[in-house]
């Protein structure tokens, strides 16, 4: 049976996990806490310096700019947005709520997976895949996408942008017309905390495909940034829409 294994967060909180993998993605291993109310994910390699500061700041300051002001709570709703850093066994990891109820699959072939947004994105993954009561209605992907740009907005009025906006970093629920932005470890803040990324194939911005090749440093080399993010942003919201990529 697995155990349960306690922690302290580097701010001096207690955290629990299950030691039981739960997920496990090309940078972290995932566990859930023992109420399944958050999950811990470690790195699989230990950031450098500049990332855990990175991290220290998204979880710190960014985090307060954002949710610790009036209207607070209502990005929560939003985000799942990094609220601790832990160390545990020489590993590096941050704690995350857990996603909220109706981003799972209740039924289907897909029954408990992530309702990770390509599945209602594409009218062929749409179509093969999801039953009539999984698609929800245009009106409802309407409201996703407006709540997916206020979250995307909200960002950049901070001065952070995504880096890696996709359909696979936001969870939609088109049934009830709700989204959430995930992924928000890697945050770009420009001049100083350079992107981990440069995107995912059909949402990179034409400018950092054309400069892909040139070796960081190289002043004319674009990198993902507030700008790219709102192309990406376009690219998603089509998609959702119309259920077909702009430029296919």
């Amino acid at each position: 049976m697995a155990q349960t294994i306690k922690l302290t967060a580097t701010d001096g909180t207690p955290i629990e996990f299950v030691d039981e993998k739960i997920g496990e993605g090309a940078m972290k291993d995932v566990y859930f806490s023992p109420d399944k109310s958050y999950v811990v994910g470690f790195f699989k390699q230990t950031p450098d310096a500049n990332a855990k500061d990175r991290l220290q700041n998204i979880v710190g300051k960014y985090r307060e700019k954002i949710f610790g002001q009036i209207g607070g709570d209502y990005w929560e709703n939003l985000f799942c947005w990094p609220t601790k850093l832990v160390e545990w066994n020489g590993k590096f990891g941050i704690v995350c709520p857990a996603y909220q109820k109706h981003f799972f699959f209740k039924d289907g072939m897909f029954k408990g997976k992530e309702k990770e947004g390509k599945w209602f994105a594409s009218a062929k993954l749409r179509n093969k895949f999801l039953k009539p009561d999984q698609k929800g209605t245009w009106l409802t992907h309407y409201h996703m996408c407006l709540q997916i740009a206020r979250a995307v907005r909200r960002l950049h009025a901070a001065g952070l942008a995504h880096s890696d906006l996709s359909y696979k970093n936001v969870l939609v629920d088109p049934e009830s017309g709700r989204a959430a932005v995930i992924d928000c470890d890697g945050l770009v803040v420009p001049g100083k905390y350079p992107p981990d990324v440069v995107g995912t194939p059909d949402f990179i911005a034409p400018e950092v495909l054309q400069t892909r090749a040139l070796k960081l440093g190289d002043p004319n080399k674009k990198l993902p940034s507030i700008q790219t993010d709102r192309h990406a942003l376009a690219v998603l919201i089509y998609m959702y829409l119309l259920n077909r990529h702009p430029l296919r």
